[in-house]
Formats: C-alpha cells, structure tokens, sequence
C-alpha cells in the first residue's frame, strides 16, 4: 500500500489545527479543576486569596461538612432511584409513542403530534398543575411525583420521532411480512438498530432527573424525599446564613469554621462526577444521535 507523502504546508496545519483543538480542550478543563482544587483549599485562604488554581493552604473541612451531613447519603439514594427509574420509564414511553406517531399507515399520527408539539406552545400553568399533582393525583410527598410530570418531554419525544423516521421502510415491513406484530417489531427491530437516538435521548432524560429540585420545593415536605441537588442547595442557604450572621456580629473565629465557599466547590463536585462518568461511555452514540435525529423533519 503506497504511503502519500505529506507536504510541509500539510504537517503544518495539522501541527496548528491539533495544537488548537489541544489548547481549546485545556480551556475547557481549567474552570472544573478550578473548581476541584477550590474543594480542597482553606476556607481563611479561599476569603482572602481568592480561587487559585494551586491553594496555598489544603483543607478537607468542605467533604467532611459534606459528609458528617447524614441526609446527603439518603438523598443521593433518591436522586439516583429517581433518575434510574424516571429514565427507564420516560425510555419505554417515549420510545412507544415515537414510534407510533413514525408509522405512515397510522391515521391519527399528524393529530397525535400535534397535540404533543402544542405542549410545548402552551402550558396550564403553575396553579392547573399542581392542583392536578396534588388534589387529582395525590402525588404530593410521593417519590413519583418526580417522575410521572416528567415521563415524556415532547422535544424528546418528536426527536426520537424523527429518529426512528430516518430508519428505512424495509425492515419493518419484511417483519411484518413474517407476522410480526408493531410491539414485536419495535422490541426487536427498531431500537436494536437506534442506539445512538436511544443513549442521546436517555443521556437528556438522565440530566433533567439527576438535577431535579423544582418539584421537590412545591411537592415535597417529608425531608427523606430529598433529592441532592435541593438537599445540597438548602444547606447552601443555611451555611450563608449562618457565615453572613457570623461576619456581622464580628464573629471572625466562627466564621473561619464555616466552609461555606469551598463548599459549595465540593457541592458541585459530587453532584456532577457521576454524569461526568457517565457522559464518556455515551458519547460516541451521543453525536451521531444529535446529527441523525435532527436529518429528518
């Protein structure tokens, strides 16, 4: 096999173009281990010094406030039940009424997405809704009043739409040749070959669950339905202002015990290291799910 032999303008802007993508990728990385290093600093030298990429005094104080909080434990247990679950209902959902609005032989299927697409125009409200929550469901202090509001999110839902649309006519209609029935079809046909419209719109589902603490601010009152992110934001708002009351009252020695900025670094990185785990493993069907589903309208 013949090698093409690279011309000096050609190593040059390969040089320039990979030593862009280099320094972009470390501008991109600097702000979360910025964020990193901040957890561990000194709160006394945070105040005074400000975020610095290396601090000059280390500190565990803001994990070991994190972890002596008892409730944080138990709250990651119902942000990561309700982001497994609400994902994997909010999939099989999604994934059936996509498909059933995708068929050219469905009548109803342009009223159908229709109906969908108005949600995203128009809303009820916030008093609508959470009469329906509440006195209709009886959803309040429920774990699955953070899921079921949330099960199908229309953009998701005509995305995936779109998705299954660009999958050819042939394989389903051989299928059906065969005596395949639609949910056989869809089970064994369609979503072996969307992966990437699959992990795109479960990745989607999978963020909106993981930071969920809207609906436990109107739904919830039983603190062992706390979910991380509202658990975290309200000892937030505890932690400021008991450092604010501290600093007021020339308390400088309390105020020193209270991590409240390196806080709130070690808050971000708990809350977020499992989706950044999570992203990576995604990612290849993550693009080509984004490109693919936006092909067709």
């Amino acid at each position: 096999m013949m090698k093409i032999k690279k011309s000096n303008v050609d190593i040059i802007t390969e040089v320039c173009f990979y030593g862009f993508i280099t320094i972009f990728a470390l501008i991109c990385l600097f702000p979360f281990v910025l964020v990193v290093t901040s957890s561990f600093a000194n709160e006394v030298n945070l105040a005074k010094e400000g975020y610095k990429l290396i601090p000059s005094k280390w500190s565990l104080d803001a994990y070991r406030l994190l972890l002596e909080t008892k409730s944080v434990f138990n709250a990651y247990k119902v942000t990561v039940f309700v982001t497994v679950v609400g994902t994997a209902l909010s999939m099989i959902v999604t994934s059936a009424m996509a498909y059933a609005i995708s068929i050219k032989s469905f009548r109803i299927r342009n009223g159908l997405a229709f109906f969908v697409y108005f949600t995203m125009l128009f809303s009820g409200g916030l008093v609508s809704s959470y009469l329906m929550i509440t006195q209709v469901l009886n959803l309040k202090d429920s774990i699955w009043v953070l899921i079921i509001p949330s099960l199908v999110q229309p953009y998701n839902m005509l995305l995936m739409r779109n998705f299954f649309s660009g999958i050819p006519d042939s394989l389903s209609e051989s299928a059906k040749i065969d005596g395949a029935n639609d949910i056989r079809i869809l089970i064994s046909i369609i979503l072996p070959v969307s992966l990437p419209g699959i992990a795109t719109i479960g990745l989607f589902y999978a963020l909106s669950y993981w930071n969920e603490w809207y609906k436990v601010l109107l739904y919830i009152n039983s603190e062992k339905l706390y979910t991380l992110q509202y658990l975290i934001m309200k000892i937030l708002r505890e932690i400021n202002f008991a450092a604010s009351e501290a600093a007021q009252n020339d308390m400088s020695s309390s105020f020193a015990l209270l991590p409240s900025y390196s806080y709130r670094m070690a808050t971000i990185v708990v809350t977020i290291g499992p989706i950044i785990l999570l992203y990576p493993a995604l990612q290849k069907y993550f693009v080509k799910g984004l490109t693919v589903g936006a092909v067709k309208g």
